[in-house]
């Protein structure tokens, strides 16, 4: 029986289609640097804030701004209670 992800684990999955292997610590140093918590502590409450800082810092790695807006409605997404797949 496998476990579930926590939050910050969900966040990395949908990140590495944007960012490969830099996924995990992208979203840790956003995580620890804007909202001064573990990455683990990730919660719902948080997402509105950490994709604030997120948007932006994406947004200066690519001119497609429709990638960005696809990236951030997915990180968006966790907080809805949908799953990743009815996000693809």
């Amino acid at each position: 029986m496998s476990r579930s992800k926590n939050l910050f684990e969900k966040a990395v999955t949908i990140s590495e289609d944007y960012l490969g292997p830099a996924a995990e610590r992208f979203m840790a140093r956003q995580i620890s640097t804007h909202l001064g918590k573990p990455p683990d502590l990730l919660t719902k409450k948080d997402l509105s804030h950490l994709i604030n800082w997120i948007k932006p810092t994406f947004a200066l790695l690519t001119d497609n701004t429709e990638l960005v807006d696809t990236f951030v409605d997915r990180l968006q997404s966790l907080s809805d209670n949908r799953t990743q797949s009815e996000d693809h």
